[in-house]
């Protein structure tokens, strides 16, 4: 017995360990109007074949507006166990697709799947995520494109959702992660849409923690600019605001500079800019989606608690955190009182939230659009890049430039119907 915590292999082969490739193998094609019943009534009659064994090696099925494409890949082997040969497979095939198609009216194409010589793609698989409203021809054609001239292969396509942004999913073999973003991206400039990359496994469906930046993220504009325009010095601080998030200047410094200008606003006006925030769309949807499906959710933001924290509350959510004004006699000093939450914080943040709640940190996601967000997002399993500066897009794991915040459940994977079901 090993007390190392390590697991012996077991040298007898795994019950479902790949099976020896029979010599034989076609591909049965049925396309036509879908109606129920054609699905069983081919594999019904490859069940009858006189006298051979009939093992199904692969299968896939789509249904686009109302038409059917089935293909299956079967390879066969007589009860003696001896090989089939490939003009024996293909002539009861054949007979059994002129069944199926006198029975439905769909139409059957039988061909050789035997090819020894035909490529494989190597390395892990990843899924392709087009976002546009609309997607454009074009950038389905130049992301195509792009995945064959790096070797790669388009293995299937799925549309994810067509409100409130037509989204479709690609899962793409043999090609390399890096390579494969970088030729996308590429794409994505010259088209407009917005193209994602993650690799094919359970880690994509495994997120159960987000943390959202709040300013140009979770609502629309800055707060600190409300704030400043209240004080009569609203372009000064707009300045610092869009250095400090295109990563022209330390975001403490920054912000100190910025808060400063606030001293002497009465407490009250906190009260009247959180009133007027605006949520952007599909932020409820999103939040509420993901709660529904378990996901722990909360803010993380370079603002202010006196902000965020009723703002965190309204939303039910989890955790929040932010940087706290001083109030004095109810007046702003135009100083901080606690812990920054500056660039390093944020990332410090999303740590602690997420050991709080014991979740791996590839299992979390960030969002976030400037470039005090950049630590926290690549510490993220997933960090996105929302309408960012192109500095900060251009670090993050993957990018969306819609104005709909709940574009982010596509880039995780999930359908519009499955946000709907999400939906009490």
């Amino acid at each position: 017995m090993r007390h190392d915590g390590a697991v012996p292999l077991d040298p007898t082969p795994h019950p479902l360990s790949a099976p020896e490739p029979t010599a034989a193998r076609a591909l049965l094609t049925v396309t036509g109007a879908d109606r129920p019943g054609v699905t069983a009534r081919l594999f019904a009659g490859l069940s009858g074949v006189d006298g051979l064994a009939v093992e199904v090696l692969d299968v896939e099925q789509v249904v686009v507006h109302g038409h059917l494409v089935l293909g299956v890949v079967v390879g066969v082997i007589d009860d003696g166990g001896t090989l089939v040969g490939e003009a024996q497979l293909l002539d009861h095939l054949r007979g059994v697709a002129g069944d199926v198609e006198a029975a439905t009216g769909v139409r059957v194409a039988v061909e050789s799947a035997s090819d020894p010589g035909a490529p494989t793609a190597a390395g892990r698989p990843h899924h392709v995520i087009l976002l546009g409203r609309p997607v454009p021809p074009d950038a389905v054609a130049g992301a195509a494109r792009a995945v064959a001239e790096i070797g790669g292969n388009i293995d299937a396509i799925r549309r994810l959702s067509d409100y409130p942004v037509t989204s479709f999913e690609l899962t793409v073999s043999g090609a390399e992660a890096t390579e494969l973003r970088t030729a996308l991206a590429s794409v994505a400039a010259t088209t407009g849409a917005d193209i994602a990359v993650e690799q094919v496994g359970v880690a994509r469906r495994s997120k159960r923690l987000i943390v959202l930046d709040v300013d140009s993220t979770l609502v629309r504009g800055e707060v600190i600019d409300e704030l400043a325009a209240r004080a009569g010095r609203a372009a000064e601080v707009a300045r610092i605001t869009a250095a400090a998030m295109n990563g022209e200047l330390d975001f403490e410094e920054s912000l100190r500079a910025r808060v400063a200008v606030l001293a002497g606003l009465p407490e009250e006006v906190l009260d009247e800019v959180r009133e007027h925030l605006v949520l952007t769309p599909g932020a409820r949807t999103l939040i509420g989606t993901l709660q529904r499906l378990g996901f722990r959710c909360g803010i993380v933001s370079g603002g202010f608690t006196q902000i965020t924290d009723p703002l965190a509350e309204s939303l039910g959510l989890d955790f929040a955190a932010a940087n706290t004004l001083e109030v004095v006699d109810g007046k702003l000093t135009g100083g901080l009182v606690g812990e920054i939450v500056d660039r390093p914080g944020k990332a410090r943040a999303l740590i602690r939230f997420a050991g709080q709640y014991g979740i791996p940190l590839d299992q979390t996601v960030a969002v976030g659009d400037g470039a005090n967000d950049l630590d926290m997002l690549n510490t993220a399993g997933l960090g996105i890049a929302f309408n960012a500066k192109p500095f900060v897009r251009e670090q993050a794991h993957t990018a969306l430039n819609q104005p709909y915040l709940d574009a982010v459940l596509q880039v995780l994977g999930f359908t519009r119907d499955e946000v709907l079901d999400a939906v009490p």
